[in-house]
């Protein structure tokens, strides 16, 4: 029988230092938190990467399940397929850890807005990730109304990983409404014979993660890794008008989800990484007819203003006159040559106001990121940004009796034999061999 503490501790929100939240221990820094979210691969540092995604009853999908996962995953399908939900599930763990599950559902319109048509729920998510030690870790957050106060509530939060390939899964944290245990001789984890040793804990209230309380500690390294990954994932909003105006000046190390501070990242990259800001440059020129040299320029009332230089005139034009696709082109090329590229970047339609020349580029680009630790989720209406996808990087989604349903296109034993034979997948899908969801 695993050992279990009778102690219970009161955890809080974590504070604005990353200190301690309640009981003994040591709690991470910001920088260990991320430094423990990487391990060691055949080609080097990756961050810790998803590989499976569970998802019952929420709106569109009733039940869904996208394996295997790829560093580049490219979702396809028609309006109202379920491209915008599947990325909405992102951005629903990322509110429901940095504020709680009740405000992430308050935020979409209220649990029966959320849940899927004719069910009560409750909402289910499950990721499968590789924790740093190369173990596929299995994390669980079930969402449901509370009975008394018809308040969203965790109904069950779980992150649990397999003893070698046949052993007793560990269950690390196992929470219900406020309450639970984590196992705190993490460091034992595989040793013959070692058995689990558990604390009890009761968090802030019922609809609070427990990653995010005990993420903050070093003893508890996976909690810490899952919540590292979640914070730090990257759903982009871009908004090409609010990328356009002058910004204050000061300091911003990574593009904001609205791209409002390009202008201060474009800086920080010319001081700071001169070589990744090069290559978005070079890019810029082969890709963007007559640029030469794009600068965020200091004005006299305290301002940051992009300047991008035509190799016709002798003036620059700033970023208010320059065309949409040149502002988002730049924008992207800042955002995929961050030095730190995030966990996960989620972008929806990133083909919107480009040249369709220019998309099988920019399906290489998102690639290159991913290879440099960075998994990226993209939909697309673009046949163009498809052709420079690979066929085991793409799902479709086809809405079915009033549901979404996800297919994966490497298991289309027909569309593998036409691309074998010298078709181009975009073309195919043009063609309606992607289901129901011709662009």
């Amino acid at each position: 029988m695993p050992y279990v503490s009778t102690r219970s501790w009161r955890l809080a929100p974590p504070g604005p230092r990353g200190g301690q939240v309640g009981g003994s221990g040591r709690s991470l820094s910001r920088r260990a938190i991320v430094e423990a979210s990487r391990f060691r691969h055949a080609g080097g540092e990756r961050e810790t990467q998803i590989e499976q995604i569970d998802i019952k009853n929420y709106r569109l999908f009733k039940r869904v399940t996208l394996s295997d996962l790829r560093p580049l995953v490219v979702v396809v399908g028609a309006n109202g397929a379920g491209k915008s939900t599947l990325f909405d599930v992102f951005s629903f763990l990322k509110d429901a850890l940095t504020q709680n599950v009740a405000s992430a559902v308050a935020k979409r319109g209220g649990f029966r807005s959320l849940v899927s048509r004719g069910h009560n729920g409750p909402i289910e998510i499950t990721i499968k990730f590789r924790e740093s030690g190369g173990r596929l870790a299995t994390y669980m957050l079930r969402v449901g109304l509370d009975g008394a106060t018809t308040r969203p509530v965790v109904e069950r939060e779980l992150l649990r990983y397999r003893r070698g390939q046949y052993g007793k899964p560990w269950h690390f944290l196992d929470f219900s409404r406020g309450s639970g245990n984590a196992i705190t001789n993490e460091a034992a984890y595989g040793q013959a014979d070692a058995k689990e040793q558990r604390e009890e804990y009761k968090l802030e209230s019922p609809d609070v993660l427990a990653i995010k309380g005990l993420g903050q500690f070093e003893k508890f390294r996976v909690v810490a890794e899952f919540r590292s990954l979640i914070e730090n994932w990257h759903i982009s909003d871009f908004h090409i008008s609010e990328a356009r105006p002058s910004a204050e000046a000061g300091f911003a190390e990574h593009l904001s989800t609205r791209g409002d501070n390009v202008a201060q990242v474009a800086q920080y990259l010319y001081e700071q990484h001169s070589d990744r800001f090069d290559l978005v440059l070079k890019s810029m020129r082969d890709r963007v007819p007559g640029i030469r040299d794009v600068k965020a320029k200091s004005t006299d009332d305290g301002r940051l203003v992009l300047q991008f230089r035509d190799g016709t005139f002798q003036d620059p034009f700033i970023a208010r006159y320059v065309s949409d696709g040149t502002i988002k082109m730049f924008a992207y090329l800042i955002l995929l040559n961050d030095p730190k590229p995030h966990p996960l970047l989620a972008i929806e339609e990133p083909e919107n106001q480009l040249y369709p020349d220019l998309l099988h580029e920019l399906s290489e680009e998102f690639r290159n990121y991913a290879r440099r630790g960075g998994q990226v989720f993209a939909s697309t209406h673009s046949p163009d940004f498809v052709n420079g996808v690979k066929l085991d990087e793409v799902f479709w989604l086809v809405k079915e009796d009033g549901f979404s349903t996800a297919y994966r296109a490497s298991k289309h034993e027909l569309l593998v034999k036409l691309l074998r034979e010298g078709d181009s997948l975009g073309a195919l899908w043009k063609q309606g061999f992607l289901g129901k969801t011709a662009p």
